[in-house]
């Protein structure tokens, strides 16, 4: 019998996914490991099984998932902190939050409120009334912005506002230090999260943690981690330092079993949609004054993609208003930078076409189309660009790549791939169905780097699913029972 932790030698009757099936149709093959590669696939029967065998059963494989953006540690933590995306209210969040365990070291923290749906407004007073003395945060779903009480506001050392909110860079400088658990209690949990997300398929993840995350990961490494690969980024705080390193993007991190690899620079150029900050060329519907921020100049954007990419290094430009889109672009264009652009929730439509000439990857959410639906229809009615497109940018021959932004969507391939394939998670129409895509596309848009195929030769990084993804309904696709989930040849999840 095999278990998780064992390597496996074949993988028996599996009927395969993406191009290969153009060779071998439906009918179930096998497919032979060695060296954490797949060395050979023969219809089944052809070959005499030796060794570790993993029975397929005619289940359908398909390569092995990826999260193309997940802020890992927050993601990990966000399991001990009250959840409020259910919450309808300031009030109705404020009184739960009063309720609420305080965590070990004294504080209350909430996560994944929508204030933009709320019919009433935070307050600090609203907020003070329901908490008491207690330091409490209330962070968004977008993490742009935190709702803190005045406990808070002097734990932090900040100074109160009139709302209790604190947005943008300030609300990220909370997020760190709410998410500066000691290294045993963050890896710990880092673990935990890890271990969920292999049993729904995850064969990789790109880290977006605002810190240092080499000493991180090599020092998880170190204590056996081996759930998932790693692709880790930095943010601009910390360039100088990974020039001074040496870190190439790409490149695998020493000491970390080849799990591990360099990832891109991370620059936010925007807001976001429910802080009403994401840099539009429209005002939003609530406020003819407020166009969202540009938080990085295009000279100081172009600045840092030319040090970058005279470092070896790419770079991800987080992007969601259409005005944010097209200053990247220009960034780009000038530098000649490569890496993405992350989220691209509003697009100019003569945008398209740049995407496509400059070969910039796409790395969107389409969970985010389904979260955000009641919100564009509330505040970006009146903007002219496309709104999360899916479709349009592979009918542009951009690369995309997909992601949850973990903890502001879960972490679940399935619900991604769902989403981008119905444009739905609920019982609703479908949202902009001309934007929805393919089952084949949203496949591999979800396999690393978004064009990973099943191949003779190629690493062994694999997912057996219980149920055919390619004729699944919605709801069958984003429950996805998981029967095996392979990492190199090695089972990272058995069912």
């Amino acid at each position: 019998m095999i278990a998780r932790g064992d390597r496996v030698d074949v993988i028996r009757a599996v009927r395969l996914s993406g191009q290969l099936m153009l060779t071998f149709g439906d009918d179930p093959v096998d497919l032979v490991v060695q060296g954490g590669r797949i060395v050979d696939i023969a219809p089944t029967g052809a070959l005499r099984p030796a060794g570790a065998v993993l029975e397929g059963e005619g289940r359908r494989v398909v390569a092995g998932l990826w999260d193309h953006h997940v802020h890992t540690v927050q993601w990990a933590l966000n399991a001990e902190r009250s959840p409020l995306g259910d919450m309808r209210s300031a009030a109705e969040a404020a009184r739960a939050m009063g309720e609420a365990e305080a965590l070990a070291d004294g504080r209350r923290v909430g996560a994944g409120m929508r204030d933009a749906l709320w019919p009433d407004a935070p307050s600090l007073a609203l907020i003070d009334e329901r908490t008491g003395e207690e330091p409490t945060y209330l962070i968004n779903a977008d993490v742009h912005s935190v709702w803190l009480n005045t406990a808070a506001f002097r734990r932090e050392g900040f100074a109160p506002t009139a709302d209790g909110m604190l947005r943008e860079e300030d609300a990220f400088e909370i997020s760190r230090r709410l998410n500066a658990a000691d290294d045993s209690t963050a890896d710990a949990a880092v673990r935990r999260a890890a271990d969920r997300a292999a049993a729904r398929g995850v064969t990789g993840m790109v880290d977006f943690d605002m810190a240092w995350n080499a000493d991180a990961w090599r020092r998880r490494a170190d204590a056996g981690f081996d759930a998932h690969r790693v692709e880790f980024a930095f943010y601009a705080a910390d360039l100088a330092r990974a020039i001074e390193r040496g870190l190439r993007t790409g490149e695998k991190l020493p000491g970390t079993g080849g799990l591990v690899n360099v990832g891109p620079l991370k620059l936010i150029t925007d807001g976001s949609l429910g802080t009403r900050t994401a840099a539009c060329s429209h005002a939003y519907d609530d406020d003819p004054s407020n166009f969202g921020v540009l938080t990085i100049e295009p000279d100081r954007l172009r600045d840092l993609l030319t040090l970058a990419t005279a470092s070896g290094i790419d770079v991800a430009v987080h992007a969601i208003g259409d005005r944010a889109v097209a200053s990247a672009l220009d960034a780009f264009t000038f530098t000649q930078a490569r890496g993405t652009i992350e989220h691209a929730q509003l697009v100019r439509h003569a945008d398209l076409a740049r995407f496509a000439r400059l070969g910039v990857i796409a790395s969107v959410q389409p969970e985010h189309a389904v979260d955000d639906r009641d919100m564009v229809g509330s505040l970006w009615r009146h903007q002219q660009a496309l709104s999360h497109p899916l479709a349009s940018l592979l009918a542009a021959d951009i690369p995309v790549r997909f992601g949850s932004d973990a903890p502001v969507a879960p972490l679940d391939p399935w619900l991604t791939i769902a989403a981008a394939v119905h444009r739905t998670g609920d019982d609703r129409e479908p949202w902009q169905p001309n934007e929805r895509v393919s089952i084949d596309a949203a496949l591999r848009a979800s396999s690393r780097h978004g064009e990973t195929e099943i191949e003779l030769g190629g690493i062994a990084d694999l997912v057996l699913c219980d149920v055919d993804p390619l004729t699944a309904d919605r709801s069958a696709l984003s429950r996805m029972p998981v029967a095996a989930t392979v990492l190199g040849g090695r089972l990272t999840h058995l069912s």
